[in-house]
């Protein structure tokens, strides 16, 4: 779609056609939230560099596909993050420590489970390196592209709910989708964090940013 966008087009739409798959291809739906504003003025996430945007959830609904030959088409991977700065424009290459717990979810097969840890592993890049913990959850995503909607829930550890950016969450009428999303996508969105929350164990953190313009939804073809 594109990266930036102003107030008046502040209404998005991830693209509702699902394209046709090739041979090897995994697409579907994705979802992230974080600890900053990513739909903001250069002023606002100027005051937060630093400071906040150190942890993430990342959420990959697969709706079609497979890898090395394990069909992981209705499944969920979820990667949460924590490092020691802020997750900006190079995004998870931006910090010199970071750390992550993968959700795997919990009605895969042995040999989806390991299928959908590479498949993680793959799109986190440097956040595979220290991986505190891979637990198996309940995962239920739900991603509406005709009114740009996502809800996340994975165990009891994660839980996400987002909409789309709207006119109304302007503050200064200069906002963009000022950093990129932390994954390779295809088209996306900005939104609003309504729950957004992690109480797990493993990154010896947890948070909750209810109300931030902090998200993303977005399809991906990988």
């Amino acid at each position: 779609m594109f990266r930036t966008m102003t107030c008046l087009l502040a209404i998005v739409a991830v693209s509702v056609v699902t394209p046709a798959i090739s041979a090897g291809e995994i697409t579907g739906f994705y979802m992230e939230t974080r600890t900053c504003q990513v739909y903001t003025g250069p002023c606002f996430a100027n005051a937060e560099v630093g400071l906040s945007g150190k942890n993430a959830i990342m959420a990959w609904s697969v709706k079609n596909g497979a890898r090395d030959g394990v069909d992981l088409a209705g499944l969920n991977v979820v990667v949460v993050v924590k490092a020691n700065a802020t997750l900006g424009f190079a995004g998870l290459n931006t910090p010199s420590e970071i750390r992550s717990v993968i959700l795997v979810d919990d009605r895969a097969t042995d040999a989806q489970r390991e299928a959908l840890v590479g498949f993680a592993k793959e799109q986190v890049g440097p956040a595979a390196e220290d991986v505190a913990a891979i637990d198996s959850v309940a995962i239920s995503m739900k991603l509406e592209p005709s009114v740009v909607k996502g809800e996340l829930t994975a165990g009891t550890v994660v839980t996400m709910t987002t909409r789309a950016a709207r006119p109304g969450d302007c503050i200064c009428s200069n906002e963009s989708a000022y950093y990129p999303p932390l994954a390779k996508v295809e088209n996306f969105a900005p939104g609003v964090t309504l729950e957004g929350q992690f109480s797990g164990r493993g990154l010896g953190t947890t948070w909750s940013t209810p109300g931030d313009r902090s998200a993303y939804m977005a399809t991906f073809r990988y």
